[in-house]
């Protein structure tokens, strides 16, 4: 079974190995690919390292754990997602939550658990009274319409520097932030 639970510091190198896999097999060919092979599981830990110890602008992070193998001796995190108060007003954008990651591994898509983590982000956003939430996709992003389904709303795109390149971007809305809430509401458990 998946857990969701808050993430810890400890789970840093984790969350960086399942960052630079979904860049890898998400991004392979929308991005460059000397910028991808380039990622560094060290440098992206320390990072979300020191996101967890900081918490700036109520900053929380959430994983995915899976039993690990046959045996389901131990767990492994198979997604993350993090969400905080927005790091800057953009044009057209009035929203006060912001969730700023989202990643699940390609072998563990199509169970639930984007959209567990989407939930639990929410509900921390909307905990700390942020009473919108967006966040913005790369628009050649093949997992784009999940936040489509999740009845999240278009409301600018714009450009994103990635290795000196402007990588096309959309952001989409929820506002209230109850609108993903129950779109992220479970019927049957996953």
């Amino acid at each position: 079974m998946i857990r969701i639970r808050r993430a810890r510091p400890a789970d840093a190198t984790a969350i960086a190995e399942v960052h630079v896999d979904c860049w890898r097999n998400t991004y392979a060919g929308i991005l460059p690919g000397t910028y991808l092979s380039g990622l560094s599981i060290m440098r992206i830990a320390a990072g979300y390292q020191r996101g967890m110890i900081e918490r700036r602008n109520g900053e929380a992070l959430f994983v995915a754990v899976a039993p690990d193998g046959p045996a389901q001796t131990g767990s492994r995190i198979v997604g993350f997602a993090s969400g905080a108060r927005c790091r800057q007003r953009w044009s057209g954008l009035d929203a006060e939550g912001e969730i700023q990651t989202l990643y699940v591994q390609e072998d563990w898509r199509d169970l639930g658990i984007g959209r567990r983590l989407m939930r639990a982000t929410a509900a921390h956003l909307a905990a700390i009274g942020c009473s919108s939430a967006m966040l913005w996709v790369l628009s050649d992003n093949p997992s784009r319409w999940f936040y489509q389904r999740l009845e999240g709303r278009t409301v600018a795109s714009g450009k994103v520097r990635v290795d000196d390149k402007g990588v096309p971007q959309t952001a989409f809305c929820w506002d209230p932030i109850e609108k993903l809430l129950r779109a992220t509401a479970s019927a049957n458990g996953h």
